[in-house]
């Protein structure tokens, strides 16, 4: 019986996979665990902005020029989702956010798509794809934005729920549901 030896190629080739094989599940579970302290650290809703603070004075470009203030939305229930072209997620969501809209801004929501992009790419997808709800541009200061309302880790979509008191009532971070939606519209 003859006994065979892998070539020194194919074993340099091996070792070369199994290396490759574990920085990749060291990377995978260093980013388990930023996720995990993330979740940990996820901060207090006392800390956050809230009508107090500055949320209702800000202002973003609008896409037809002008500005869109925040202060046009106080006193009412809004779901502010932060999104942007190059996001798939994001996408997938927008026709169930129109849908809320229509169905509940006579009931007094109000639905704010803050673009975490660049102008000339939103108004191209828009004109392809338009939406029920006001969109504005927060551009990369979105990201900061979304930060300071709780989403840590700058990930999109991102959608905050502030009841009419100015309130942060619910974060969630990743594609919107229907059950989401639901649950949603019973605030005030």
């Amino acid at each position: 019986m003859t006994e065979l030896t892998p070539s020194p190629a194919l074993t340099e080739n091996i070792a070369r996979n199994r290396r490759r094989w574990l920085i990749g599940a060291m990377a995978g579970v260093a980013a388990l665990g930023g996720v995990g302290l993330a979740w940990r650290t996820y901060p207090p809703q006392s800390i956050l902005p809230t009508a107090e603070s500055g949320l209702w004075q800000l202002e973003f470009a609008g896409l037809g020029g002008g500005t869109f203030s925040m202060a046009s939305l106080r006193g009412q229930p809004v779901l502010l989702n932060f999104w942007a072209t190059w996001c798939p997620p994001c996408i997938e969501e927008l026709p169930l956010l129109s849908r809320f809209y229509r169905e509940h801004s006579t009931k007094g929501w109000q639905v704010l798509g803050l673009a975490v992009d660049q102008m000339e790419p939103v108004k191209q997808f828009l004109a392809k794809s338009p939406v029920t709800f006001p969109v504005a541009l927060a551009g990369v200061s979105g990201v900061e934005l979304g930060r300071s309302l709780g989403n840590l880790s700058g990930g999109l979509p991102f959608t905050v729920v502030l009841g009419s008191d100015g309130l942060i009532a619910h974060r969630k971070i990743g594609k919107v549901s229907p059950e989401n939606l639901l649950a949603w519209a019973s605030l005030k």
